[in-house]
């Protein structure tokens, strides 16, 4: 039976695939298909590590002390037979053997079917053997990873999920659900088999949503119930531009959609031939158009768009997913000076890492530590909280600056005690190079501007820093008080609030006066129902997504900005500014 489910839009287009059901918990399980000459192979493979846990439980039961409760004895019998229930095993072979999913995804597939029915059971102890069959999961997951030694022995190479692309699929294009992903998670579907994703949670500036836009892959998130309403193998329709999954489609509803699809991808190719058409206006005015990225791979997609240059290398994606390991001065420099060398002589803005609220490093110790993090320890708060990690990090980025032109952006910024501390610490790294006779570049600094309080006191930022960038995702989240991850006030996310454009406006005339660099880098700067209005307000640099410039690029050349300035006027002084906007929005 059809249905649909409503979310947020986040990243355009149309996906239509089967639903691959992932538990955030085991997100980062490889997702691959293998040859059919290895099915008999992985099916070992996963028997081997099945009986490593079998054998590490019966090791447990021997080794139990005689005063052990007699609860905990009962619960190893209990994992040791969910291990050999038939319906695990032979569903998961099912996976392996029908749909070449490696044993990994074939598990977790698995899991996700009979963890249902564990829902639908009316036995409150039986529905609570749920928790028992998602641990007696884990345990083989983690020797299928390698911990055992057995499972070592016999693990096959794997071509890391990075790797693979959709023509892997053999012609079933597929789709992840998941009840919420964190950007870490998301880097991994870079290049994935998957097509498109759904989340239950998110909104359309969380982290989840802008890496989703800059993989160019369809995404809805905040819908609610999805990862529950949504069966294994279902085949859905995602639909990036109107926010809507659509579960066990019509032939009719499928024709309609592909028919969308494939005009998606024509618009595609036609802003393709926009590429080397320099960014100027029907009035002369040049503008720079600058790309957002996550790792120095995305230069590519950056050069391929006809980016200008790199308006915000968010070096944050280096340090997620370590576990504590954070990655070190050299790791740090090679990859900035990847970043560097991808650009071809462009010049390349590496903000300094900006963790914390949606992007923590360790998930479990920053939701047990923050009430808030949003407002807590984070960005530049937490670089300067933690020096030694932050001057491993500027000495990396000073050091790529050998390669290249490189701007330093600092995030977060608020007070003049941390701008001035922070400047301490660039001059303290630089020193402690020239101690080491390490080579290292110029840099332009620049401050984002995503706090009222640091839009409020632009004139003092300008006495330190050669440009501002700002930062309008944040800006608006604390302006309006509206967490910008919580799908459930997600309406009250208003980039036209007055206030919110008064703040913006105001930053960009303050840096013009003072002829100063100012961009815009967050999502307002990608919406191509913005760009009129931040070029009336005198923007001139705009930053964001690979797949967003060509789109702003074609607003740009169809814009007058004498005529836009006057119009902006008007919008900056109404109480509803999202009334005087054009229908394109």
């Amino acid at each position: 039976m059809t249905f649909s489910i409503h979310g947020l839009a986040v990243a355009r287009g149309i996906a239509i695939g089967r639903a691959v059901l992932v538990a955030s918990s085991r997100v980062d399980v490889a997702h691959y298909f293998i040859q059919p000459d290895q099915v008999a192979s992985e099916i070992e493979r996963l028997r081997l590590a099945r009986d490593a846990v079998v054998d590490e439980l019966q090791r447990l039961q021997k080794d139990m002390p005689k005063d052990a409760p007699h609860e905990l004895v009962a619960l190893l019998d209990v994992h040791l037979m969910l291990l050999q229930d038939v319906e695990l095993t032979s569903g998961v072979r099912h996976w392996i053997e029908e749909r070449l999913y490696n044993a990994e995804w074939a598990l977790t597939s698995q899991l996700e079917i009979i963890a249902r029915q564990f829902d639908e059971m009316e036995d409150p102890y039986l529905r609570e053997r749920k928790a028992d069959m998602e641990q007696v999961a884990e345990r083989v997951l983690h020797c299928l990873k390698g911990t055992s030694s057995l499972v070592t022995q016999a693990k096959r190479p794997a071509r890391p999920q990075q790797e693979l692309q959709l023509g892997d699929t053999m012609d079933v294009p597929l789709v992840l659900v998941a009840h919420d992903l964190s950007p870490a998670d998301m880097l991994q579907f870079k290049q994935s088999v998957f097509a498109g994703f759904v989340t239950d949670v998110g909104g359309r500036t969380s982290h989840t949503a802008i890496v989703a836009r800059s993989l160019d892959i369809p995404a809805v998130v905040g819908a609610r119930s999805a990862s529950q309403l949504v069966k294994q193998d279902d085949w859905v329709i995602i639909d990036g531009d109107a926010g809507v999954v659509i579960v066990d489609p019509s032939p009719i509803i499928l024709a309609d959609y592909g028919f969308k699809q494939r005009q998606g991808d024509l618009e595609r190719e036609r802003l393709a031939r926009l590429r080397h058409t320099p960014a100027v206006t029907l009035d002369g005015q040049k503008i720079e158009l600058i790309a957002n990225i996550e790792m120095p791979e995305d230069t590519v997609a950056a050069i391929t768009a006809g980016a200008v240059g790199v308006g915000l290398f968010r070096s944050e994606f280096l340090f997620m997913g370590r576990q504590g390991n954070l990655p070190g001065e050299d790791e740090q420099y090679d990859a900035y000076r990847r970043a560097v060398d991808g650009m071809n002589g462009l010049p390349v803005t590496i903000r300094t890492v900006d963790v914390g609220a949606d992007k923590p490093l360790d998930e479990a110790r920053h939701d047990a530590a923050h009430l808030n993090p949003a407002l807590g320890l984070r960005a530049i708060r937490w670089s300067l909280a933690d020096p030694a990690m932050f001057l491993t990090q500027l000495r990396a980025i000073l050091r790529a600056a050998a390669h290249g032109k490189v701007n330093l952006l600092v995030p977060m910024l608020a007070h003049g005690s941390e701008i001035r501390q922070t400047l301490a610490l660039i001059e303290q790294a630089r020193q402690e190079l020239d101690r080491r006779g390490v080579a290292y570049g110029p840099v332009r600094l620049g401050a984002m501007i995503e706090i009222p309080a640091a839009a409020l006191s632009v004139r003092m930022f300008l006495k330190y820093f050669d440009f501002l960038s700002i930062g309008t995702n944040d800006l608006i989240q604390y302006t309006l008080a509206i967490d910008r991850a919580d799908e459930s006030v997600a309406h009250l996310y208003d980039p036209l609030h007055p206030a919110v454009l008064r703040l913006v406006a105001d930053t960009i005339a303050e840096c013009v006066k003072q002829g100063k660099g100012v961009s815009v880098c967050g999502e307002m700067a990608g919406d191509v129902g913005m760009t009129r209005l931040l070029l009336g307000l005198g923007l001139r640099s705009f930053s964001m997504h690979p797949s967003q410039v060509l789109s702003v690029k074609q607003q740009v050349l169809r814009s007058d900005t004498a005529k836009l300035a006057l119009w902006a006027e008007k919008v900056l002084a109404s109480d509803e500014p999202a009334t005087l906007m054009p229908t394109t929005r």
